[in-house]
């Protein structure tokens, strides 16, 4: 091997603007910063220390990631959403997931697989001491690889879209309930369905775990106005 064949590597040294990211997402997920809360640059970066240009880079980030929204002449604030829209998008998951589903049969091995990796790593995740942040990103990797199932790159782009807008109300439920050893075995169940090959139940299963997700996150969405 030669001496310069990884040359090429590099690590990204981790920037204030990183650190700044990481901090904000945190308080969204665990609560203490509200859905709606204006992010006034000039106030964040006093808290934290940090330059206005800083702050400003980093709420781009959390607007790219779903987390923020920008409004004319309102400036930033941390999204918020009504019953009404936690309603459509659960229509719409529903379309994609179940689509996805429908396909175990006939999709590649790897996209199987990427459900099944989906899965252990929340497993193993929900055995820790891990963040909101990364419970419920985890969470919502399984019902990605749900629609990857259907190997179809526009309707995976779209429901990352819609788990962009719900992330912050399904990190409300799963913060209030502290379930996840039971939403473990909740998706297990479904997977072990699929792993029988029996689609038809998994699909009943698969609409009930979304409906009931659908009903949690209304419930934590009107108790908190």
């Amino acid at each position: 091997m030669p001496d310069n064949a990884f040359a090429s590597l590099s690590l990204e040294p981790v920037t204030t603007v990183d650190r700044v990211v990481d901090e904000l997402r945190r308080a969204m997920f665990e609560g203490e910063i509200e859905p709606a809360t204006p992010l006034r640059e000039v106030a964040l970066a006093d808290s934290l220390g940090v330059s206005r240009s800083t702050v400003r880079e980093a709420l781009g980030i959390l607007v790219a990631e779903g987390l923020a929204v920008r409004n004319p002449n309102r400036g930033t604030q941390v999204r918020d959403i009504d019953p009404a829209a936690i309603r459509d998008i659960c229509r719409a998951r529903l379309v994609l997931e179940t689509a996805g589903v429908a396909r175990w049969n006939d999709c590649s091995e790897a996209s199987r697989d990427a459900v099944r990796t989906a899965l252990t790593q929340f497993t193993e995740l929900a055995q820790t001491r891990a963040s909101s942040v990364e419970l419920t990103a985890s969470h919502l990797d399984i019902h990605r690889a749900f629609v990857g199932l259907a190997e179809s790159a526009r309707l995976t782009a779209m429901a990352d879209a819609l788990y962009a807008e719900i992330k912050l109300a399904l990190a409300r439920v799963d913060r209030v309930r502290r379930n996840a050893a039971e939403q473990v075995q909740s998706h297990a169940a479904l997977v072990r369905l699929l792993e029988r090959g029996h689609l038809v139940e998994a699909d009943a299963e698969l609409l009930a775990h979304l409906e009931h997700a659908e009903v949690s996150m209304i419930a934590s969405v009107v108790s908190a106005s």
